[in-house]
């Protein structure tokens, strides 16, 4: 939650993807363990999370499928792997919810959005019961008709 004196989170990347196939029930914010070239690569606004998932695993959690695609200027000393596993810094009472969660009540965790936030980069999760596809063409259905029905307000 932001106070009025610090300024509002600056968006990297979003995963539309998660609210279109998940049931989104809780969000958790998450920091990560990033390597220098990241850092500016998430800053240029090169990052993506379409085909990213979180995974716990020995009472850790992590990030694993998230591109961030390096700058040509990375320096020339180590290599910069795009698609690498990243560690997320939580707190260990939200690993076990987590944990609990996610082995006793069958939640997936998904990664929705990347920002900063202080100057640090966070990553919001959620942990989401998955859509079968008639829930997924109900919520389409109800979106058209949002859609529609705005139209129709604005030509009064």
């Amino acid at each position: 939650m932001t106070t009025p004196s610090s300024p509002a989170p600056r968006l990297i990347a979003e995963n539309r993807r998660a609210r279109h196939d998940y049931f989104i029930e809780q969000r958790l914010e998450a920091g990560l363990a990033l390597q220098g070239w990241e850092v500016k690569a998430m800053r240029a606004g090169r990052a993506q999370l379409a085909e990213a998932y979180v995974y716990v695993r020995d009472g850790e959690a992590f990030l694993i499928g998230a591109h961030l695609a390096p700058l040509p200027t990375v320096s020339t000393h180590q290599s910069a792997d795009p698609v690498r596993t990243r560690k997320l810094l939580l707190h260990r009472h939200e690993l076990d919810h987590l944990i609990g969660a996610t082995e006793r009540r069958g939640y997936t965790i998904v990664p929705l959005e990347l920002y900063w936030k202080s100057g640090r980069a966070k990553l919001q999760i959620g942990l989401a019961k998955g859509k079968k596809q008639h829930d997924k063409r109900a919520a389409d259905k109800e979106r058209d008709w949002q859609r529609e029905r705005a139209r129709l307000l604005r030509r009064r």
